[in-house]
């Protein structure tokens, strides 16, 4: 099983491998146990859902990944719980792929238990967590915000992208004062043109004579995507 031409065929044959990889989920082989899980996501089969939760439990850590992307794949709400639970795994590859898992889904009851995972001690799984909230939606905006200000650059581009996916105005003024971070100035500008709002238009027009290209770039992608509500203040920045 863990041979991709071997997984391929069993991923081909679909329903009818089931039973036989829900059995391998009980293989002596960490490695097989990780492959059944996998391919188990592929298939998409719900009734191996309560299989894959039990997986969640399992000894080796690569397991407990596979069988919370397995469960995010199917996309059953009722594995929520039980990766809600493991948001809190020893290892932190569990956790980030719990958090994924959790935001493929998209159940709001996720979002209190991913802003805790903000503050994960792994900056992978806080990034993760941003991402996460992003696919669930506007519940998310304040915790994403919070984001803004942590100390990896990676989690507050992140944080960005997010924030401008969900496209809730009310993020404005923060992507703002981000405007003004020289590590996500032009994510935070990618995100503004996302949301739209003509109170951006002013701090684009700003950033226009940023020392980076990108960043120029990214403000006047901006301004675009934002249209006809910029056009008197980019005619004013011209006088």
């Amino acid at each position: 099983l863990p041979n991709d031409a071997v997984r391929e065929v069993v991923v081909s044959l679909g329903m009818p491998a089931v039973p036989a990889l829900i059995q391998a989920l009980e293989d002596s082989k960490e490695d097989v146990r990780e492959a059944a899980c996998e391919v188990l996501g592929q298939i998409g089969d719900v009734p191996a859902v309560p299989h894959l939760i039990q997986a969640l439990q399992d000894e080796g850590g690569s397991v407990r990944a596979a069988a919370c992307w397995a469960l995010g794949r199917i996309g059953d709400v009722q594995a929520v719980p039980h990766l809600i639970q493991a948001l809190r795994d020893s290892q932190w590859y569990v956790r980030a792929v719990a958090c994924w898992a959790l935001g493929r889904i998209g159940d709001v009851q996720a979002v209190p238990h991913l802003s805790q995972a903000l503050g994960d001690s792994d900056r992978d799984v806080r990034r993760v967590a941003c991402e996460a909230l992003g696919r669930i939606g506007k519940p998310a905006v304040p915790h994403l915000i919070q984001a803004l200000g942590d100390w990896d650059e990676n989690v507050r581009g992140a944080a960005c992208e997010a924030l401008g996916r969900i496209g809730d105005p009310q993020a404005v003024p923060a992507l703002i004062q981000a405007l003004r971070d020289s590590d996500v100035r032009g994510a935070a500008c990618e995100a503004l043109g996302w949301i739209g709002d003509v109170q951006a238009v002013p701090h684009l027009i700003q950033a226009l004579r940023d020392s980076e290209v990108g960043v120029r770039v990214a403000a006047c992608e901006a301004l675009v995507q934002i249209g006809k509500p910029a056009v008197p203040h980019l005619i004013q920045a011209l006088g």
